[in-house]
């Protein structure tokens, strides 16, 4: 409180969201492996590192779900999977599939694990359930260990990949990688589904988080009409 009047608090900032068409455009400018990580992102509601970081164990495509581990807040989440990007991420596992046997063949083919893993399954790095969906160009040295891996794709590549989708996508939002999510939230709750099922798709703790996606629904006052269109109304009565 401040000379008898108490200031009001600052209302949360609401997120950048692009509608479905220009989802559908940026997806579309997108190339090679980044359309698909993109469209991954967005039709998970996946945050970036979480998609960088996703793991072949964790892609259930029978059962149309993505598995995120160790998300914010060191939580594991279950999230949907799109199923038009079922056949898509099939094609994408059988390359890794080959290209993690032509590493094993090389000599190399382990990732990184956390240090409790490593420890506890020594041999666990080399599998191909724990090899990253989308894996870097290059192996490279892992400068903690020493060892030659193949790491997964960097999130500054995807991040300069869809700075330039924007500009030929001609879509003028500044959209980053979390408006794809931001996006995903939106459009469920736009297309009917309830706020603590989007909360749980999401991994937030608290639906009041959640709650900001009703907020960008209702921004512009969606359900009123604008009293310029009542001018309308009211010239075709006195017409008549």
């Amino acid at each position: 409180m401040l000379d008898g009047v108490t200031r009001a608090k600052a209302p949360a900032r609401l997120p950048v969201v692009l509608s479905k068409a220009e989802v559908l455009a940026l997806l579309d400018s997108l190339t090679g492996i980044h359309r698909l990580f993109g469209q991954l992102l967005y039709g998970s509601g996946l945050r970036i590192m979480e998609g960088v970081r996703l793991r072949v164990k964790d892609v259930d495509l029978r059962g149309r779900a993505i598995v995120v581990r160790d998300g914010k807040g060191a939580k594991d989440r279950i999230t949907m999977l799109a199923d038009r990007l079922v056949r898509p991420l099939r094609q994408q596992l059988g390359a890794l599939r080959r290209l993690h046997e032509m590493d094993l063949r090389d000599g190399y083919g382990s990732v990184w694990l956390p240090h409790a893993l490593a420890r506890k399954y020594p041999s666990a790095s080399r599998e191909w359930g724990w090899q990253y969906v989308f894996p870097a160009d290059r192996r490279a040295t892992d400068p903690r260990s020493g060892i030659v891996r193949r790491h997964h794709i960097s999130d500054q590549s995807f991040q300069r990949a869809l700075r330039e989708a924007l500009r030929r996508s001609g879509v003028v939002k500044l959209a980053t990688p979390h408006t794809l999510r931001h996006s995903f939230a939106t459009h469920l709750l736009e297309s009917g589904h309830d706020i603590r099922t989007v909360q749980e798709l999401l991994g937030h703790s608290d639906v009041r988080t959640t709650m900001v996606y009703k907020h960008v629904l209702n921004r512009g006052g969606r359900g009123a009409v604008s009293p310029f269109d009542r001018l309308a109304a009211t010239e075709a009565d006195s017409d008549g």
